[in-house]
């Protein structure tokens, strides 16, 4: 098994911590995001969006960071990163894609090298839009988590989910343009409950062979 990923693409982080989770094995192959290597023909021959991280497996070549947990989750059931009812599995793909969906796109790199690069917007200015749009998701994220009996020590639970496995990818972005984070305590601490995990621990950025 392959895996196309960029140390701070928040998307490969998620599926790297999936990967971790269930304990498998992997080629690890470097994008450079900033290089524009994602852009090369040889690249788009794999991914023809151009994006990482693109999982390639004995059964095919697989992309887009949700589809691809949820393939590996399929295709190896323990531990289940979903849950048991069909309640539960929507409360917990509904966090996930607030993230995935609603902050993440808007923050991603494609994006902030088009405000600056196309649209001519200052470092500053483009680090203000970054927080905007994490800001509002989180405070609604923070609101929903802390409010409702579902979430444990987890986002759902005890037991680490799809919905972690986006929370502490878009928490590390925050951190990447100073953002304040003290208004969120309850995504703190679920961060914090994750961070203990030994898979949480090796997909992180800094641990990856192409960390700068």
């Amino acid at each position: 098994m392959k895996l196309y990923s960029y140390f701070r693409s928040s998307a490969a982080y998620r599926v790297r911590i999936a990967l971790a989770l269930k304990g498998l094995a992997y080629d690890y192959i470097p994008i450079h995001l900033l290089k524009g290597e994602q852009r090369a023909d040889a690249y788009r021959e794999v991914n023809p969006q151009a994006l990482v991280p693109t999982l390639v497996d004995e059964r095919g070549t697989w992309t887009q960071s949700l589809a691809i947990i949820e393939y590996l989750d399929e295709k190896h059931p323990n531990p289940p990163l979903l849950p048991a009812t069909a309640e539960e599995r929507a409360r917990v793909r509904a966090i996930a894609l607030a993230i995935a969906c609603e902050i993440h796109p808007l923050d991603n790199t494609r994006v902030l090298q088009y405000l600056m690069q196309t649209l001519g917007l200052g470092e500053e200015t483009k680090n203000e839009w970054y927080r905007h749009w994490i800001e509002l998701g989180f405070t609604a994220l923070e609101a929903r988590l802390a409010g409702d009996a579902a979430t444990g020590t987890f986002c759902h639970g005890d037991t680490p989910t799809l919905a972690d496995i986006c929370l502490v990818p878009q928490l590390a972005n925050a951190r990447r343009v100073t953002m304040a984070l003290d208004k969120y305590p309850t995504l703190l601490r679920i961060e914090a409950a994750c961070h203990a995990l030994p898979a949480f621990a090796a997909a992180a950025p800094a641990r990856q062979p192409d960390a700068q």
